[in-house]
């Protein structure tokens, strides 16, 4: 028997089999149900996803001999026809193929004819997108006004080439992008159908490189099965893909953590020595660095995934929120960038090697001494020393600004901040709290109740002692969330913004040379193309 490719043995035969596209089929079952079916409907949706596969679908449930209906009953002479692509009143053109003006003609010609068999002559256009300009100008009066046993189905890959006429004269339906866990999981049921044996990383190995679609999920688990001799195994997935395995990932990322080059390129050569993409293998390492980051901010999402491992909690351990962060994005970077580096291996090494050379500043690295000298300036807090090196801010301060303590008050608190030299979210509870009683132990400041997530217990101690190393004598500090009576340094920066703003409108509408503008040419001055000046 010969054998049927897994994407057309597994297509959906009814709507309730489609994955992923719940709002089209919702859409679509009403309509059927309720007999209000438009005259031309356009599925728009990258490959794969299933536009085709609806619109045929969505013929069938127009033909079938037991009545119209959203859920056709697959069995009648219709419904199989259907199936098998020999019905005569489903025309299927594929317009990549058919672009010029005597084939549209020659199509629409037979529109006045009523179906040889079923109820309605269906016309499924496929890559619409891709007919001649003149084409769709013969199309189009048809697809306005077709006679009442014509369907037109179109689908499309690329929205932005039709033209608005065509747009207007179709009911649109977009179908979306399928998530990896919606591929996987329909994978899984079809390997469980097939009994054929698979292991659970391969699966989402096949489900991330499907980019999306189902289509190409679907081929890609043919060659796996293929691949592996009959199973689907993550060793031979990542063999038949160029993906690096988790050994490698992890020995990439140790390697950084310990700021050793050289086992970085010793990790390199032996992706190289299996032919890896490196591609892929930025893919992975960006996938790592993403579950490290939610086992520092969020370990039970980590969990949910089922995607810990153990080297992801030591990693989070020693790298700070900062220094994650800033990997994934000079891999971003990366990423985009890799097709212009001379060959692949040298720029995944760059990447890495620019993962080595750039970091935020060390929250752990030990200060200078310190001397009386009146020339030298606070030290500042960096992002990544801003929370969990505050605690040292105030051995930094020069001893002449130790000698001479400063009172705080509500007019210089935002000089104040300034001086502290705070960063990231220390610096938003600092410029969104106000002044209240700084004489007081401890001191009280309030902080505004729309901003009551920036406050925690660390980053109160963080700013008590930088206001310590400010004045140069230990405080305390209490802050309370509530309704803050005096303006903060946010709440003044925002206010100034916007009299700037304000200021500068009025300068242009006011200005006799844009009023005679606007008087001679009828024009509009529009408010949100002006910017005041900094």
């Amino acid at each position: 028997m010969t054998y049927q490719a897994l994407a057309r043995k597994w297509r959906p035969r009814n709507f309730s089999e489609v994955v992923g596209q719940e709002h089209t089929v919702a859409a679509l079952t009403n309509a059927l149900d309720s007999d209000r079916i438009h005259h031309a409907l356009l599925f728009t949706g990258t490959r794969g996803v299933g536009k085709t596969t609806l619109a045929r679908i969505f013929a069938k449930a127009l033909n079938c001999e037991n009545g119209v209906s959203s859920k056709p009953c697959g069995q009648c002479a219709a419904c199989v026809a259907i199936d098998e692509g020999r019905y005569v009143d489903l025309i299927e053109v594929d317009a990549a193929s058919r672009t010029k003006v005597d084939d549209t003609r020659e199509l629409l010609d037979n529109v006045q004819y009523a179906p040889t068999i079923g109820r309605y002559k269906v016309y499924l256009i496929d890559e619409v997108h891709m007919l001649s300009g003149h084409s769709f100008n013969a199309l189009l009066k048809t697809l306005e006004e077709p006679p009442p046993h014509v369907k037109f189905l179109l689908a499309t890959t690329d929205l932005k080439k039709l033209p608005v006429t065509v747009l207007s004269r179709c009911l649109q339906f977009y179908l979306k992008v399928l998530s990896p866990e919606q591929i996987a999981g329909q994978l899984e049921a079809i390997l469980q159908s097939e009994e054929i044996q698979f292991e659970a990383p391969a699966i989402e190995l096949l489900a991330r490189s499907a980019d999306g679609s189902m289509r190409d999920g679907l081929s890609l688990l043919d060659q796996a099965i293929s691949h592996g001799g009959g199973q689907v195994a993550e060793t031979a997935v990542r063999a038949m893909l160029g993906t690096i395995g988790e050994a490698h990932t992890a020995g990439l990322l140790a390697a950084l953590a310990d700021q050793d080059p050289q086992a970085l390129l010793a990790v390199v050569a032996e992706m190289a020595a299996q032919a890896a993409d490196y591609e892929a293998g930025l893919d992975e390492l960006l996938l790592a660095l993403y579950h490290i980051s939610l086992q520092q901010m969020a370990p039970e999402a980590l969990a949910a995934k089922q995607r810990s491992q153990p080297w992801h909690a030591e990693l989070a351990e020693r790298w700070s929120p900062e220094d994650v962060q800033l990997y994934y994005q000079i891999g971003l970077i990366g990423k985009r960038d890799l097709p212009l580096a001379p060959d692949p291996r040298t720029g995944f090494e760059m990447v890495l090697l620019r993962m080595l050379a750039f970091r935020p500043a060390d929250a752990h690295t030990q200060a200078p001494p310190q001397t009386p000298d009146a020339t030298r300036k606070p030290a500042r807090l960096g992002p990544a020393a801003s929370e969990s090196a505050g605690r040292k801010t105030a051995s930094t301060v020069p001893a002449t600004a130790r000698a001479a303590p400063r009172s705080i008050s509500a007019d210089n608190w935002p000089t104040v901040i300034t001086k502290l030299g705070a960063a990231g979210f220390l610096k938003e509870l600092a410029m969104n709290i106000s002044p209240v009683d700084t004489d007081s132990d401890p001191m009280q400041f309030q902080l505004d109740v729309s901003h009551e997530g920036l406050l925690t217990e660390e980053r109160e101690q963080v700013l008590a002692e930088a206001i310590s190393g400010y004045l140069g004598t230990k405080v305390r500090l209490r802050i309370e969330v509530g309704s803050v009576d005096t303006e903060t340094p946010a709440q003044q920066n925002q206010r100034v913004s916007s009299e700037r703003q304000q200021a500068a409108r009025d300068s242009i509408t006011n200005d006799p040379h844009v009023q005679e503008i606007v008087d001679l040419f009828d024009a509009t001055v529009v408010d949100e193309s002006i910017r005041a000046r900094k």
